[in-house]
């Protein structure tokens, strides 16, 4: 994993940790609905970051490497790219 990206997705997940906790204390003392559901969402947005830096960890290393080598790699590349996206997009 490259290491500017490694320290940043960690850093995310902690953050990501973080809300989560918070998000636990607010269901268990029943907080407004509304305010539970924007955490909720900001968990979401959060997810989306740490998604978004492990996609580019993954072009800028395995995926290059896949692609430099041609044929069956290449074409495994694009298959599980494909699956992400489709898998991003059935989210909901």
């Amino acid at each position: 994993m490259i290491e500017d990206i490694k320290k940043r997705a960690l850093h995310r997940t902690r953050i990501l940790e973080g809300q989560m906790r918070g998000l636990e204390k607010m269901i268990e003392n029943e907080d407004y609905c509304v305010d539970i559901i924007t955490l909720s969402l900001a968990i979401q947005k959060s997810l989306g970051s740490l998604n978004k830096l492990l996609v580019e960890n993954h072009l800028r290393t395995h995926v290059t490497h896949q692609f430099e080598a041609g044929g069956d790699e290449r074409d495994a590349a694009v298959a599980e790219l494909l699956k992400v996206f489709e898998l991003s997009n059935n989210r909901g």
